[in-house]
């Protein structure tokens, strides 16, 4: 990996570790979703990182793909078990990372066994490893502290300007022989719930997270300029709705949007929730593979 590589994806790691411990200090039971989302945000902006994607708050059975929408009043709640994914990019090379928050003792466990199970996972990082061999150390050091893997989510590799691409980093063991390669770039990603759970997540019929992929011709000016933002601002990075606003009137903006996602232009992310209704904690970390290991980034 050139030097100049290296340092971007260095930085981009700093400023997501700096920004998740400050994350908690500000995700608190009663305070807003939105506010928490745009505070963690802007956060990223001022010290002088890019946006990934936007911020994930997750609470209780929703375990990816919840980025509050413009004008959002959800709290919250109290008692609840909030997950927090941030991403951050310098010059498009990204790192990515998440925490877990409960309120209420009976969280502790299941995030001590996700973050265990991640702290695990880092630690067999290196060329040559089989993906299946990685989650079949997450599963293990879940499934020991009481609790089962979510086995339909994954860790993933990261590209510039690209947050899911290449190899899928499994969370439960199977016979998967791809092996990570050394100057690959992993996000590993446990998510864990409870024993009696069915251990999957099915997406529900709302999204709030969206991505450009691929230009088609769209005869509307409004469409035209917002592709072209939407192109311009983000490549092939998420982004949400709250990011568009001044883009156009609020109509014309919700009317457009709803036309490139209809002609494929723009991909939706659907929310996803764990399929019996149970609660999911996650945690994650980015790293580079190197000659003999791994160099986190976000550690």
């Amino acid at each position: 990996m050139p030097d100049d590589v290296f340092r971007c994806y260095k930085k981009a790691g700093r400023i997501a570790k700096d920004v998740r411990e400050e994350a908690t200090k500000i995700v608190r039971e009663g305070a807003s979703v939105l506010q928490i989302c745009e505070t963690i945000e802007k956060m990223i902006r001022d010290k002088g990182g890019g946006l990934a994607f936007p911020c994930n708050i997750c609470i209780n059975e929703v375990a990816a793909h919840y980025s509050p929408p413009p004008g959002e009043k959800k709290l919250v709640p109290v008692g609840s078990l909030v997950s927090v994914d941030l991403g951050v990019h310098v010059e498009g090379y990204i790192a990515d990372t998440a925490i877990s928050i409960g309120f209420g003792p009976d969280y502790d466990d299941m995030i001590n066994a996700t973050n265990d199970a991640l702290e695990q996972a880092i630690k067999t990082l290196r060329p040559g490893i089989k993906l299946s061999d990685v989650g079949r150390v997450v599963q293990k050091t879940i499934e020991r502290y009481g609790f089962k893997p979510i086995r339909n989510l994954s860790g993933h590799q990261v590209a510039r300007y690209a947050i899911h691409t290449g190899k899928s980093i499994p969370n439960v063991s199977g016979f998967d022989g791809s092996k990570i390669s050394e100057g690959e770039v992993c996000a590993i990603e446990p998510f864990s719930t409870t024993p009696s759970a069915k251990g999957e997540v099915r997406g529900l019929d709302e999204a709030y997270i969206f991505r450009f992929q691929r230009e088609r011709a769209v005869k509307d000016a409004n469409v035209r300029m917002l592709l072209k933002e939407v192109k311009s601002r983000f490549k092939t990075l998420p982004f949400s709705e709250r990011w568009l606003r001044g883009i156009l009137p609020d109509g014309e903006l919700d009317r457009a949007l709803s036309e490139l996602l209809s002609n494929k232009s723009v991909v939706a992310y659907p929310v996803l929730v764990e399929s019996s209704g149970n609660v999911v904690a996650q945690a994650e970390h980015t790293a580079i593979i190197t000659r003999d290991g791994c160099v986190p980034t976000t550690i």
